[in-house]
C-alpha cells in the first residue's frame, strides 16, 4: 500500500473526474490524502479519502487579484494562490510520508509542490491537454491583444512573483506553461485522442483514458419515471455561469408548447419565480442528476464544460453548445469540428435561431452517427479504471 497526496482546487469540473480515480485507488489498497476546498469535503470523504482543505475564500481572492481581462493576468493570479495553498499543505502534512502525488493540471500549485516535496508527480488534466508548444502559441495570439503598457506591467509582475517563489521555496518556474498546465512525468487526460485537438501530437507521457464518470450524490429528488419514453431535450448551463434568466425565457419562447419534452436545470443562483409562466412541456429544476438523465435524452443544449460535453457524448447524445467562458469556446469548436453537434453564441441568440438549430440537429443523421462513434471510443478508453492502471504502471 502506498500513500498518495492528491492536490486539487475548488471547481466541479476539476473535482468530479477524480472521484472515480480516488475510489479506484483506495479499492486497490492505496491510502489517499486529498486536498480541496471545504465545499467538496463531503463528496470526497465518501470516496474513502482523508480530506484536508485550504481556505477557499482566500484562494479565490488571491486568484482574482491577478486580474481577469487576459490569460496572462490569470496566470499571475495562479501564482498568487501559492501563498495560500503551499503553506497550508506543508503545515498539514508535516512529518508525514507520501510515495507519490497527483495534482490538478491548473489549480493547487502542483508543479511547485512536487519540487518542494521531491515526490514523483502525476498531472490530472480535466480539460484538453496542452504541450508547451501549443500553449505558447495560444499565449502569443492573446499577447497581441494586450496594450503594450499593460503587457509590460503583467510581465514585470510575473517576473517578480516567480523570483519571490524561487527565493521562498527554491522552485524553478521557467515559463507560464509550468504555472497554468503543471506538467509532470505522467499526465492523465480524461478524454480520448480522437476528441483531443491534435491528439497525435502528444507523446506517450500523456495517457488518454477517456471520461472518468462515476456515481454522484443527487442533491434533490428527480422523478426519472416522468421522462422515460419521452426522449427529452436537456438544457443546462452548468454549475458556475448559470444565472441566465433571459436565456431560460428564450428557451421557453423557442421550445415551449412544442412536441418536445424539455428538462431544464437552472442552478441554485437563479430563482424559479423570476422565470414567469413555465410552458407545460418544460420540467424545470434547480438541479438535475445529469448522468442519470442523459441516457434518456435525444439532445443536450449545454454550456460546453468539459465534463458536461463528454458526459453527453459518453451517452450518445448530440450537442448544441453555447459556450460561456474559460475553455468552453475551445470545447465548443471541437464539438463542431468533429461533427458531434453545433456551436451557437449567447450574444445575439434568438428564439428562432435556437428552435431552427434544434430542428437541424435532430433532423440530421450525421450528428447521431458521429456521436455514436465517439460514444464507443469513450467507453473503450477505460475511464477511471484505466487511469489507475496507468498510475500503477508509473509508480512501479
Amino acid at each position: 500500500m502506498a500513500r498518495v497526496l492528491f492536490i486539487n482546487g475548488g471547481s466541479e469540473g476539476h473535482i468530479n473526474p477524480t472521484i472515480g480515480v480516488v475510489q479506484e485507488l483506495i479499492s486497490r489498497g492505496e491510502e489517499v490524502v486529498y486536498f480541496c476546498t471545504e465545499a467538496f469535503r463531503e463528496r470526497m470523504e465518501k470516496t474513502g479519502a482523508s480530506v484536508r482543505t485550504f481556505d477557499d475564500d482566500k484562494f479565490i481572492r488571491a486568484f482574482l487579484t491577478g486580474g481577469r481581462n487576459y490569460l496572462h493576468e490569470r496566470i499571475n493570479g495562479l501564482l498568487l494562490t501559492a501563498d495560500i495553498v503551499i503553506p497550508s499543505v506543508l503545515e498539514q502534512i508535516q512529518d508525514e510520508h507520501f510515495d507519490y502525488m497527483i495534482h490538478d493540471s491548473m489549480f493547487g500549485c502542483g508543479h511547485m509542490l512536487a519540487q518542494i516535496l521531491k515526490l514523483p508527480a502525476i498531472n490530472s488534466s480535466t480539460s484538453f491537454a496542452q504541450t508547451s508548444a501549443s500553449f505558447n502559441k495560444i499565449l502569443e495570439q492573446m499577447a497581441a491583444k494586450i496594450p503594450e503598457e499593460t503587457s509590460k506591467s503583467i510581465d514585470d509582475k510575473f517576473q517578480s512573483l516567480t523570483a519571490k517563489l524561487k527565493e521562498q521555496y527554491d522552485v524553478e518556474i521557467p515559463s507560464r506553461y509550468e504555472v497554468f498546465c503543471n506538467p509532470a512525468p505522467l499526465t492523465i487526460v480524461y478524454t480520448t485522442r480522437e476528441f483531443q485537438p491534435y491528439g497525435a501530437a502528444f507523446d506517450p507521457a500523456y495517457k488518454f483514458v477517456g471520461p472518468s464518470i462515476s456515481s454522484r450524490l443527487p442533491q434533490e429528488d428527480f422523478d426519472l419515471g416522468a421522462i422515460k419514453g419521452k426522449e427529452p431535450i436537456y438544457i443546462s448551463l452548468g454549475t458556475v455561469f448559470n444565472q441566465a434568466i433571459d436565456f431560460y425565457k428564450l428557451c421557453f419562447e423557442a421550445l415551449g408548447n412544442t412536441e418536445h419534452t424539455i428538462v431544464m436545470s437552472i442552478g441554485n443562483r437563479a430563482q424559479m419565480t423570476d422565470l414567469g409562466e413555465i410552458p407545460p412541456n418544460f420540467i424545470v429544476r434547480n438541479y438535475v442528476p445529469q448522468t442519470e438523465l442523459l441516457p434518456y435524452t435525444k439532445l443536450f443544449v449545454t454550456h460546453g464544460g468539459m465534463n458536461s460535453t463528454q458526459e453527453g457524448l459518453y451517452y450518445g447524445v448530440p450537442l448544441i453548445v453555447i459556450p460561456q467562458s474559460a475553455d468552453q469556446p475551445m470545447i465548443a469548436a471541437q464539438v463542431a469540428n468533429i461533427g458531434a453537434g453545433i456551436q451557437l453564441q449567447m450574444q445575439g441568440l434568438t428564439a428562432n435561431q435556437l428552435r431552427e438549430s434544434v430542428d437541424h440537429v435532430l433532423g440530421s443523421s450525421s450528428y447521431k452517427n458521429v456521436v455514436a462513434a465517439m460514444r464507443d471510443s469513450f467507453r473503450q478508453a477505460g475511464g477511471y479504471q484505466q487511469a489507475v492502471d496507468e498510475i500503477f504502471n508509473f509508480k512501479s
